[in-house]
């Protein structure tokens, strides 16, 4: 499906700088310097979608800050106003494509890493693009304190396999595995907007943590 232009996304994103990072990378190793509890916990969603994850997280959750990675303008444009509308100042948004993370934050500098509903890539030949291709591991180990976690959610069952391997294969830790979410009734769970409606058609959704060890 494309995606329509909003001509008027820059300006929005311009005049709501209390929740978009306007220089993201000039923040590398100062990200808690944007939060009023600086010595909170600091997690990161790759993919932030529309944001009905990250604002129900920064609300459910007031001793965490959070950051949201979305590159596509007019999405993350839907998700700042999620963000607005939930009333919490802990959630920060990001309007750029982090080839490396390691350009956006300082070694030990991120707690845990959130990936919701990634593109699964299923061509052999795009395995590199997936979000659980070792290069990607490399750079959650390198930004990620010691024992962080990854937390990926999936409806894609082939993606979740493989990154339960990949995961595996690179010496993580498995520490929570679900293959059918919803089933399992975690009270905790915030859902996406692509999880509501895959749930509702009674897909199973995958979920797995996975931490890097000392």
């Amino acid at each position: 499906m494309r995606l329509r232009n909003k001509p008027w996304a820059d300006d929005f994103l311009r005049e709501n700088n209390e929740v978009v990072v306007q220089q993201p990378f000039d923040m590398k190793g100062k990200w808690k310097e944007l939060f009023d509890n600086q010595e909170q916990p600091l997690h990161l969603e790759i993919g932030s979608g529309k944001g009905q994850f990250i604002a129900g997280m920064g609300k459910q959750h007031q001793d965490i800050n959070f950051v949201g990675l979305e590159f596509v303008k007019s999405v993350i444009v839907g998700a700042v106003k999620k963000v607005l509308a939930a009333e919490t100042t802990n959630v920060r948004m990001v309007n750029e494509n982090a080839k490396d993370l390691r350009d956006l934050f300082e070694d030990n500098e991120v707690d845990h890493i959130y990936l919701n509903f990634s593109d699964p890539w299923p061509k052999n030949k795009h395995e590199k693009r997936r979000l659980t291709f070792h290069t990607f591991l490399e750079q959650y180990k390198a930004v990620l304190k010691e024992e962080g976690q990854v937390t990926l959610k999936t409806d894609n069952k082939g993606l979740f396999e493989y990154s339960l391997v990949s995961f595996s294969n690179f010496g993580m830790i498995l520490e929570d595995v679900s293959v059918d979410l919803h089933a399992d009734e975690d009270p905790l769970n915030v859902e996406t907007e692509y999880e509501e409606k895959f749930s509702a058609k009674g897909q199973p959704i995958y979920r797995c943590t996975a931490s890097f060890p000392k």
